[in-house]
Formats: C-alpha cells, structure tokens, sequence
C-alpha cells in the first residue's frame, strides 16, 4: 500500500537507539524509551496560505529528523510502525 501524506503532513520512520550508554552499560528492552529521532519517508505538498498558494516544506525525504516525545500518530504500513506528523512537530533536521 503506498501512502502519500497531505498538506503539511509527514510520514516518519523511528530510528533505534544504541543499546548502551555511553559508560558500557547495557539497557534492556524494558528500560528503553521510544526514539525522538526519525527518518522522513514521505512527505506531503504542504500547507495552503490564506491566498491559497502552497508554503513550501522545509523537510524533504531522507531527512533524519528529531521530534518531540509525544509527537505524532502511530500508524501501520505495510507492516512497517510509522509516525504521521504535522511539520511544526519536527524540532529539527540532524545533519
């Protein structure tokens, strides 16, 4: 199934995070919070203004992203846990 995002939608994959701290310690499943950090898979054409003229995106596919911890939407696609999130939810790109 293929999935396009409208207006100023985004369709985000989470990234996983290490396994290990940065002093060795391993982190179980358990303890693990779900990543902040994603990677843009789609996104849509962007919002309209009041003139009705689209307002560009600032974010493109392949982009690796942060997000807030609450952001967003889950959503299944084939078979893949995604994100559908608004462009203002995104804090910013990782370069």
């Amino acid at each position: 199934m293929a999935f396009t995002p409208l207006h100023d939608r985004v369709l985000v994959e989470r990234v996983e995070s290490d396994e290990k701290t940065a002093g060795g310690l391993i982190i179980p499943d358990s303890a693990k919070e779900k990543p902040a950090e994603g990677l843009v898979v789609a996104v849509g054409a962007g919002a309209k203004d009041d003139d009705g003229d689209r307002i560009a995106m600032d974010v493109k596919e392949g982009d690796k992203i942060l997000f807030g911890k609450w952001s967003g939407t889950e959503v299944t696609v084939d078979g893949k846990e995604l994100l559908i999130m608004k462009e203002s939810d995104i804090l910013g790109i990782i370069a």
